[in-house]
C-alpha cells in the first residue's frame, strides 16, 4: 500500500479502500476507512498518487503538535545510564498525487482510535496526542497501517536512579521513514533532573534502504519553537 502508485488506482487493505479513476476529462479519488467516507474530484487529468505514513497529530484535526507516549510498565535508568529502546507509535497516512514534480497532500487517514490527553497541570500544561505502548528491549514485529516503531535512546546524566512513565515528543522534530514492512522514527531522550528532560529526534531511518516520508504537519504550519521538547511536568 505505502509507496508510489499510477493512475488508475484501487487499493483494498485492512479496511482501508482507496481509489482514484479518471472520469470525463478528469480525476474522482474515492476513499473508505472505518466509517468515514471520502469523496473528491480532482481537477488532473494525469500524474502519480504517493501514499505514506506522516507524522500522527493531524487526525481527526491539528489540535496539537506534540505527542505523548506512555508506557505499559514504569522503567528505572540506573545513574549515568544511557539505554535504548524500542515504543510504538500510532500510524497516520497521507495520499499525495502529483500531476508534475510536486506533490500535493489530498488526504489523511488512520485506523487507529484518536484520543488526547493534558501533560502538566490545567493552567500551565500542554495538550497532546495520546499513545500507551509497551516498552520493548528488542526490536518487535508490528504492523505498519497501524503502528509505527521508534528507536528511542535515554541516558540519565544524574547521579541517581530516575524512573519514567512516559515521553512526550514535538512534531516539527520528527522524521518518519517507511518500508513495506514498517515504518520507523529514531529519538532520544536526555533525562537532566529526576522530574525534567529534553527529547529530540535524529532523521536517520532503523534499517537500510527506507524512504523518508514527505513531512505534512511541519509544511503545512511554521513552528515558532524549537523541534526539541522539555519535559518539565514530571516523568
Amino acid at each position: 500500500m505505502l509507496g508510489c502508485h499510477d493512475i488508475p488506482l484501487k487499493i483494498v487493505q485492512e479496511g482501508i479502500s482507496l481509489s482514484v479513476q479518471k472520469d470525463n476529462g478528469g480525476l474522482v479519488y474515492k476513499r473508505d476507512c472505518l466509517e468515514e467516507h471520502v469523496e473528491k474530484r480532482l481537477l488532473a487529468t494525469k500524474g502519480k498518487i504517493l501514499v505514506n505514513p506522516v507524522e500522527p497529530l493531524n487526525k481527526p484535526k491539528a489540535l496539537t503538535q506534540y505527542l505523548l507516549v506512555e508506557f505499559e510498565k514504569t522503567l528505572a535508568i540506573e545513574p549515568a545510564g544511557t539505554e535504548k529502546i524500542f515504543l510504538t507509535f500510532p500510524i497516520e497516512i497521507a495520499v499525495y498525487i502529483s500531476p508534475d514534480k510536486d506533490f500535493e497532500v489530498i488526504d489523511i487517514l488512520t485506523l487507529t482510535r484518536q484520543k488526547f490527553t493534558l501533560y502538566g497541570d490545567p493552567r500551565n500544561g500542554i495538550i497532546c496526542k495520546y499513545w500507551k505502548s509497551d516498552v520493548f528491549s528488542t526490536m518487535p514485529s508490528v504492523n505498519p497501517i497501524r503502528e509505527g516503531l521508534m528507536e528511542l535512546t535515554v541516558a540519565n546524566t544524574n547521579a541517581q536512579w530516575v524512573e519514567l512513565t512516559k515521553a512526550v515528543f514535538n512534531a516539527y522534530g520528527m522524521k518518519v521513514y517507511y518500508s513495506n514492512i514498517m515504518v520507523c522514527m529514531k529519538a532520544s531522550m536526555s533525562l537532566k533532573t529526576r522530574n525534567r528532560a529534553e527529547t529530540d529526534f535524529l532523521d536517520s531511518p532503523l534499517k537500510k534502504g527506507m524512504k523518508k516520508s514527505l513531512e505534512v504537519y511541519a509544511a503545512r504550519k511554521m513552528s515558532i519553537t524549537a523541534p526539541k521538547f522539555i519535559m518539565e511536568f514530571g516523568l
